[in-house]
């Protein structure tokens, strides 16, 4: 199995247990498999990204929703 044995994960098992406690290794296990998601995801992302081609700009593409709405000639407020 390599460099460590079956005592030696139970020794750092039982060094956990003590260090955390009971109580709050669901917690512990709860975060670190968060963790583990969103890393997984953005690692995703990363690569759909890397995947996908670069779109040449195009100037009459629309903008983007935050952007104010510019006024057409017509348009007059009173």
């Amino acid at each position: 199995m390599g460099a460590f044995g079956w005592p030696h994960l139970l020794i750092i098992l039982a060094v956990i247990l003590l260090l955390f406690g009971a109580a709050k290794l669901p917690a512990l296990a709860k975060s670190l498999g968060q963790s583990a998601r969103v890393f997984k995801g953005e690692m995703k992302a990363m690569k759909d990204d890397d995947a996908s081609p670069a779109a040449p700009s195009d100037p009459k593409a629309e903008p983007p929703a935050d952007a104010p709405a510019s006024h057409s000639a017509g348009d007059t407020k009173p």
